[in-house]
């Protein structure tokens, strides 16, 4: 998905919120409680991925607006609408993933009259190096369980300093929420031990921090990722560099970004097909009916599965 089209529709949302003033126009965000009713801590969250985190942790103690909510909606093309600034105004704990990826939140609170409500940055939680000498940052640090644990423990914090009476609560709830995260990362730790040293494929850097950690190697051109990211065309040379991949058994599986299409992506998906190679595919946002955990423990499973040939 693209990063320039991020940028200018974040410009775009501003121009929207601009038009919008005080209209109570609906928008598409999603949220468990209405976020000026008062039930709750009232937390804004960039994707439904970090709402979810933040619903696991707060439980009944917070009422969780995510603004980007639907596996069919991408990220980079969000279009700002005067709900989701309100719920902004009204917030009293921001999560963003940062590094980028959702730069239309900070957009919408610098228009916002919400100076105080603190923001967790999971890209800045990371403690990853978002200016790499070589290569560019990866953005997608929800498929980072260690990233996810650090923010785990930043919510804890941030809810009991406005929440002190639910602090049992979220200390329990974020223990029993990292325990689910060890026995993903241990099944990433199966994977290694039986496929360490294995190729495989991607359209999009998107679960590259779960391949890495089950010890697989990513054998695409980062030509061709790039491209794809960025919404531009791919070379010919590296489009076929990247089908040959498949075609010569470089390759165990292809971990396909099924949010974003194109010729381009059709293509690699066909040869992936045609040699026999596993397909994956992931999402930026929770899948329909489903949470986080179960999420990564499908994808972990599929990445396995695809493996061992199943």
């Amino acid at each position: 998905m693209t990063k320039k089209l991020l940028s200018l529709t974040a410009l775009t949302a501003a121009a929207a919120l601009a038009l919008a003033g005080c209209s109570t126009t609906s928008g598409d965000t999603a949220s468990t409680a209405d976020p000026t009713d008062g039930s709750g801590v009232r937390v804004v969250a960039s994707t439904d991925v970090y709402g979810n985190i933040a619903e696991q942790i707060g439980g009944d103690r917070v009422s969780v607006t995510s603004i980007i909510d639907d596996p069919d909606k991408d990220p980079h093309e969000y279009e700002a609408d005067s709900r989701t600034q309100l719920a902004l105004s009204k917030a009293q704990l921001v999560i963003e993933n940062g590094g980028g990826y959702d730069d239309f939140v900070d957009t919408m609170l610098s228009a916002s009259d919400n100076k105080i409500a603190p923001v967790l940055n999971a890209a800045d939680i990371s403690g990853y190096d978002q200016k790499p000498a070589t290569g560019e940052f990866n953005e997608h640090v929800w498929y980072d369980f260690p990233t996810v644990e650090k923010l785990t423990e930043q919510l804890v914090k941030q809810l009991t300093a406005i929440d002190p009476s639910g602090a049992d609560t979220f200390t329990a709830n974020a223990k029993k929420f990292t325990g689910q995260l060890a026995a993903l990362e241990q099944q990433e730790k199966d994977i290694k031990a039986s496929f360490a040293g294995d190729g495989a494929a991607i359209t999009e850097p998107v679960p590259l921090y779960m391949l890495n950690a089950s010890g697989l190697v990513n054998k695409t051109p980062s030509e061709f990722s790039e491209a794809i990211e960025e919404g531009t065309d791919v070379p010919a040379d590296v489009l076929k560099q990247t089908t040959d991949l498949f075609a010569n058994g470089e390759v165990k599986l292809l971990a396909y970004n099924e949010q974003t299409s194109g010729a381009q992506t059709e293509a690699v998906l066909a040869a992936a097909k045609a040699g026999g190679v596993g397909i994956v595919p992931v999402t930026e946002t929770l899948p329909k009916g489903t949470d986080y955990i179960g999420w990564m423990t499908t994808n972990l499973n599929a990445i396995q599965g695809a493996l061992s040939g199943k």
